[in-house]
């Protein structure tokens, strides 16, 4: 077994020569006279352990323990102060600065060795604890990473499946995403909707958006892929993908432990088609009763609909889509996310085309 480093500082040669013979038997010893030769020293040595003597010249005990523990390299070392006096305020003076225990000479060398062969077993202890929980931590974050890996897999999967069930092919669902990301930035910048967003969990809301339209996956292929326009009754049954949606998230949310990433799944399925004016589905809500991820997803949904083919309509451009946005402000859209929006339909614009381009080159 590799032997323990013990550094004994004291400017008493009697000290250093008596401590040195009294150590030498279990340690590997090093002597030094004073502060700065101890920092010296430190440059090349890392002990297990430092005797400090409190009363020396030149750099003083007090200051020696304050800067070695504010050094990154020696604020971990255990330091054990030697006092020529006892004295209360001495001790707990030594013992705030960070020493671990505190000595008075002249000193019992049965006692020192029994001190400084339990301070070294307290730091071995710490130390082992130290790379116990080290590597704890490093199970759970993998074990969660695979949890998360695992997740991401599965919703990649299920929204592939709504998507090729719905007859559409150009990764809706990952634009919308996008322009969600845009607005939120826009939304932090200009300090808008503030204490809600601040109380939102980023990753989960813009992942949990990917789901909005799972509900789709339980309408009839001959609603879903109707080339021409859907008869009243077929729109109605197509108007319940909203409430089908929240139907299977909260299934899903009987067999796993609570999920804020389900809960924000639930509010995009059910309110991502109400209207400012009330006149949406399912609930007809209005204003600010629809909660502010429905109206966020809302113009984000409505958008990329408008500037992609589905088999009942021809996509519009880019510019089209964008006046339907904003004259859509304070009846279908939150007149307060329009006027955002107005100042974003450059970057709209670049992240359907850069979509686009990362599904043809993929």
């Amino acid at each position: 077994m590799e032997r323990k480093k013990i550094l004994l500082a004291d400017d008493n040669i009697t000290t250093l020569n008596m401590g040195s013979y009294m150590l030498a038997f279990q340690y590997d010893t090093f002597t030094v006279p004073s502060g700065e030769k101890l920092f010296k020293l430190l440059e090349r040595v890392k002990p297990d352990l430092i005797l400090l003597d409190i009363d020396m010249p030149g750099m003083h005990g007090y200051e020696i323990i304050a800067k070695l523990k504010s050094g990154r390299t020696s604020r971990d070392i255990p330091v054990i102060l030697l006092a020529s006096k006892s004295g209360i305020d001495s001790e707990l003076e030594g013992l705030k600065l960070g020493a671990v225990d505190y000595i008075v000479k002249p000193f019992s060398p049965p006692l020192l060795l029994k001190r400084i062969e339990l301070h070294l077993l307290v730091e071995s202890q710490k130390r082992a604890l130290r790379e116990y929980n080290r590597d704890l931590r490093s199970m759970v974050e993998n074990r969660a990473r695979t949890v998360i890996d695992l997740q991401n897999s599965v919703l990649k999967t299920v929204v592939d499946m709504v998507e090729h069930r719905n007859g559409i092919t150009g990764s809706h669902v990952e634009r919308t995403r996008r322009y969600l990301e845009i607005l939120l930035d826009a939304m932090v910048e200009n300090n808008l909707y503030r204490d809600e967003i601040h109380s939102w969990n980023r990753e989960f809301l813009l992942q949990s958006s990917q789901l909005h339209d799972l509900g789709k996956i339980s309408i009839r292929d001959s609603i879903l892929l109707k080339p021409g326009k859907l008869t009243e009754e077929e729109f109605s049954e197509m108007k319940n993908h909203t409430t089908l949606g929240v139907k299977i998230i909260e299934k899903i949310e009987r067999h796993v432990p609570e999920s804020g990433f389900l809960a924000y799944a639930k509010v995009f399925a059910e309110t991502h088609h109400e209207k400012w004016d009330g006149s949406g589905y399912p609930r007809g809500l209005s204003s600010y009763d629809i909660p502010l991820q429905g109206r966020l997803m809302a113009i984000a949904d409505v958008y990329d609909s408008l500037i992609s083919a589905r088999p009942y309509k021809a996509p519009i451009s880019h510019e089209e889509a964008a006046e339907v946005i904003i004259r859509g402000g304070g009846s279908h859209f939150d007149p307060v996310l329009t006027d955002i929006f107005r100042n974003l339909t450059g970057e709209f614009e670049l992240a359907a085309e850069n979509r686009e381009v990362l599904r043809l080159t993929a």
